[in-house]
């Protein structure tokens, strides 16, 4: 009697469709889906935030002697084509130098009408680019009326800081750090957090790992590389809030949303956030877009509050805290949401369509039964 002969083969009878089918099942092919989405957003948020820098009311202040002489000036250089400045008035030039240091305006003009000869006020600290733009269209109108500027950085980006950029990828280094510690916090044991305990305990150890990269962040960008300078503990308050914010909101999104939670934070702060920061160009050189989210989103506010700590004395730090106070207290609040949400239910475990708990060797259909 011919014995049945077993067969080895352990792929898929069904042919090249099969085959597909096994080797890429349809949550892996709408992961791919998604990540080409959020690349094809990567490359157009970058471009159309970087591909063509245009000042766009760049608030500036004007002194001049004479009431009429200072109204007359800012309505000229609020008449610009384009309106790139957005003028305003001041007593003399010390009141104008207080309002730059207040980061109440980018830049002033001090008219000499005794002479040929006017001032532009700076803060390259705030942005070269920024200082650069305003420099060069009020040159433009000074030479347009046979005048020449004298220009003065009243505060300058320090000389390890080149372009002032040493504060954007500070943050932006504390922005990664943030998203990524919590995709491990949350990936190592299920992409959604079980129970309200995990949460907590995930967040508790969220924050003492921003505590540790602010602090670690803030000391080698000033004492070692001596690229930043500024108050060290208002920095490393800073950089805490910071990690913390951008890991809470990571948390929150996986909490929602599983291992897809992990691309919505990269959408939110990488996308969206890295090229409206005002990072390389300042918000009045973004595209309208840009400009008006930017100090919503944790880069914005980290970057923006990052140069008044080094270069301001901390005016205007306030706003921008206070955004990112407000991303952390959501994002810890939605992540513990999501877990009393789940209470009593286990969470799934990313890529495996398996609960948290489920046993590490499956229970086949059959077993541990009695079939006689």
């Amino acid at each position: 009697m011919t014995q049945p002969t077993e067969s080895t083969d352990t792929g898929p009878s069904g042919g090249f469709l099969a085959e597909i089918k096994d080797a890429v099942t349809t949550r892996a092919a709408l992961l791919v889906v998604g990540v080409l989405a959020l690349q094809l957003a990567f490359i157009t948020s970058y471009i159309g935030a970087f591909h063509h820098p245009k000042p766009s009311e760049i608030p500036i202040a004007v002194a001049a002697p004479g009431r009429q002489l200072t109204e007359r000036t800012v309505k000229q250089l609020d008449a610009l084509p384009g309106k790139p400045l957005d003028a305003s008035t001041v007593e003399n030039r010390a009141a104008a130098v207080e309002r730059i240091e207040n980061r109440d305006v980018d830049g002033a003009l001090i008219v000499n009408p005794a002479g040929t000869t006017d001032e532009l006020l700076v803060a390259s600290g705030a942005g070269a680019s920024l200082s650069q733009a305003l420099t060069e269209v009020v040159g433009l109108v000074e030479k347009a009326q046979g005048r020449t500027l004298k220009v003065t950085d009243v505060a300058p980006a320090d000389q390890g800081d080149a372009r002032g950029l040493s504060s954007f990828y500070l943050v932006i280094g504390w922005c990664v750090g943030g998203y990524l510690c919590a995709a491990i916090l949350a990936i190592s044991a299920g992409a959604r957090p079980a129970n309200s305990a995990r949460a907590i305990i995930r967040l508790g150890a969220l924050l003492l790992y921003s505590i540790a990269a602010g602090l670690l962040g803030t000391l080698i960008a000033g004492p070692v590389l001596d690229a930043l300078p500024g108050n060290i503990m208002a920095l490393w308050g800073l950089g805490t809030l910071v990690v913390f914010a951008v890991g809470a909101i990571t948390l929150a999104f996986q909490g929602l949303a599983g291992v897809v939670g992990i691309g919505l934070a990269i959408l939110l702060v990488v996308v969206l956030g890295n090229p409206s920061a005002g990072g390389a160009y300042p918000y009045p050189l973004l595209p309208p877009f840009w400009s008006t989210i930017g100090p919503a989103l944790p880069p914005g506010a980290g970057t923006y509050a990052a140069r008044s700590i080094s270069y301001f004395e901390g005016n205007g730090a306030g706003g921008p805290m206070l955004v990112l106070a407000g991303w952390a207290l959501l994002g810890s609040a939605v992540t513990l949401a999501c877990a009393v949400s789940r209470k009593g239910r286990p969470g799934a475990a990313v890529g495996s369509g398996l609960p948290d708990d489920a046993p590490s060797v499956p229970r086949f259909a059959g077993e541990g039964t009695d079939t006689r």
